[in-house]
């Protein structure tokens, strides 16, 4: 195995902020407060106590209001299938139709045993040449990904408003949820935590149930 597939192989998965929302608590606490005419009690500091009373109170639309854009990077494709299930997200990803894969990196799923390493990244070479021989043949890379397994890696750009980003941490930060999911929404639960406490900061990673 050439040192390019191998540093491809442990390149790790990244989760990058690319937009929020400016001043994105204030923007919330400015339309919940128009549910009940209550401008005049805007202060300072009252958006973290505001904000946090209208999530006890299960009143989230105000939440619509603020919105998030990440990219992750050196995903696996099993993972994003699961990520775009999110319907209330808008989603732009690598499309390999169009981008050539004949040296495609791949996650390691990190329950495979140590000793069987070995046949996991021969399997993978032999999904390499597959890929290649119907490239070879003649069919478009929209085909020819036919054989491409979901472990390739990919890279997605997704934006959600906080209310869906607080519904997604709900069911992928539990210790249910498949575990490249659960890495990458809890580190999207501490950027929007540090930038946004008052929305995320009572979402805690637990064993609810996943789907």
């Amino acid at each position: 195995m050439n040192t390019t597939t191998q540093d491809l192989q442990r390149t790790a998965m990244t989760v990058e902020l690319i937009a929020i929302t400016p001043d994105a608590e204030r923007v919330i606490e400015q339309a919940g407060r128009t549910c009940y005419l209550s401008q005049d009690r805007i202060d300072d500091d009252s958006q973290i106590e505001f904000i946090q009373r209208l999530i006890g109170m299960g009143h989230d639309s105000p939440l619509e209001h603020a919105y998030a854009t990440f990219r992750i990077r050196n995903c696996s494709r099993a993972m994003t299938h699961q990520l775009v299930r999110h319907r209330l997200m808008a989603v732009s990803q690598q499309s390999q139709r169009y981008v050539d894969e004949e040296s495609f990196a791949y996650v390691v799923p990190e329950s495979m045993p140590r000793e069987f390493l070995d046949d996991y990244h021969s399997d993978m070479e032999t999904i390499r040449a597959m890929y290649r021989k119907w490239r070879g043949r003649g069919l478009r890379r929209e085909d020819a990904r036919f054989v491409l397994p979901n472990a390739c890696t990919s890279e997605i750009v997704v934006s959600a408003n906080f209310r869906e980003w607080r519904h997604i941490f709900r069911l992928r930060t539990s210790s249910k949820a498949q575990w490249e999911i659960r890495r990458a929404c809890l580190r999207m639960l501490e950027i929007l935590r540090d930038r946004a406490p008052a929305c995320f900061s009572d979402i805690q990673p637990s064993a609810q149930a996943a789907q």
